[in-house]
């Protein structure tokens, strides 16, 4: 009988996940359970006994759409490869995509795979063809994981990770469900009836869900680079860089960091266009860094006067010297934005 080893992921808030496998050679037999300690045990576990747990555990993710969804993935793997860099990871997502970007930005490797979004209403003649775009991106995720044989499948919602998960299904892999947001979303509300486990950001998030013995209340998983230390100096002038032959008190500077969402929230970007211009004319020493969202960015750059003291950008890869640099953060209140200004500690401005 083989021996069963164990490695511990640790998101915060606590308590943190605990997965079991007895070998990489029998992908079926990995064990998910719930780690009920408190105890901080990174240093325990990563040494020999700990290190030799994880050699050959290989791990997909299903994530893609939107930065809420791209995120929570990234933030699960990094943990999963601080823990024993040996482990491997691969993204399934669509090509030309955020993910497609942010993903090997992130230095993990990605395949692209066809998916397709269901059209509001239910009922619109769009979604006709819905059933041969599903099985056609169902195939090629069948063939993805047959070649990559992960003992693990993590989703974190959207019409991205539907067609993963199902082929994961299928082929008699786990899957867990990740869930940031308070209310579920059709994909994971349907995939938890099958997964393994399902890890839930909020205690109220467990009524959403039908098998409501599956869910583990954990936080939402917050990325490891929102957590290293960069200096405020340094963050502003990778945005600004010739505020280094600026003359004056660099503590006289305030940066306005404002996010109008991964794909681009209108509330915000409209109520800043009314405002930027002013807001820079009146306050010499106010700088703004300005994402608008990906779908938003032409539009809003059509619109806006080009200023020295204005970022303009369509998504902000490099978001740990956003959030370092910045003395205020303006957003909508989205579960994933809210959980990163809260470990970054930075005084915000939620639009709902």
């Amino acid at each position: 009988m083989a021996s069963t080893t164990q490695f511990l992921i640790s998101l915060p808030p606590k308590p943190p996940y605990l997965l079991s496998y007895s070998s990489p050679s029998k992908p079926r037999s990995i064990n998910i359970t719930c780690c009920l300690s408190i105890q901080q045990a990174r240093n325990d576990q990563t040494t020999s006994s700990g290190s030799n747990a994880l050699n050959g555990l290989r791990v997909a993710f299903a994530a893609g759409g939107t930065g809420g969804h791209i995120y929570p993935a990234v933030a699960i793997a990094d943990e999963l490869k601080l823990v024993n860099p040996t482990s491997e990871i691969l993204f399934l997502g669509r090509p030309n995509s955020m993910e497609s970007t942010a993903i090997p930005s992130a230095h993990f490797e990605f395949k692209s795979i066809p998916a397709f979004k269901l059209v509001r209403p239910f009922f619109s003649l769009r979604n006709l063809l819905l059933p041969y775009f599903l099985i056609k991106s169902i195939t090629k995720c069948f063939t993805l994981l047959s070649k990559f044989e992960p003992h693990l499948v993590v989703g974190t919602g959207g019409y991205v990770s539907f067609p993963v998960c199902l082929a994961a299904l299928l082929k008699g892999i786990k899957v867990v469900i990740q869930e940031q947001n308070s209310v579920p979303g059709i994909a994971n509300r349907f995939l938890s009836l099958f997964a393994d486990l399902v890890f839930v950001a909020f205690n109220s998030t467990v009524q959403s869900f039908p098998r409501k013995e599956k869910c583990v209340v954990c936080g939402n998983p917050v990325r490891l680079s929102l957590k290293n230390s960069v200096s405020k100096a340094v963050s502003r002038l990778h945005f600004f860089p010739w505020l280094e032959k600026m003359e004056g008190s660099s503590e006289e500077i305030k940066v306005i960091l404002v996010l109008g969402g991964s794909l681009g929230a209108n509330a915000v970007n409209i109520a800043l266009l009314n405002v930027y211009s002013q807001l820079l004319l009146e306050h010499e020493n106010w700088f703004i860094i300005w994402q608008t969202g990906v779908e938003s960015f032409n539009e809003m750059e059509s619109l806006v006067r080009s200023h020295p003291r204005l970022l303009l950008a369509p998504f902000l890869h490099s978001m740990n010297m956003a959030y370092a640099a910045a003395d205020l953060v303006v957003s909508r209140a989205g579960a994933m934005t809210c959980s990163e200004i809260l470990a970054t500690g930075k005084p915000s401005i939620l639009v709902d």
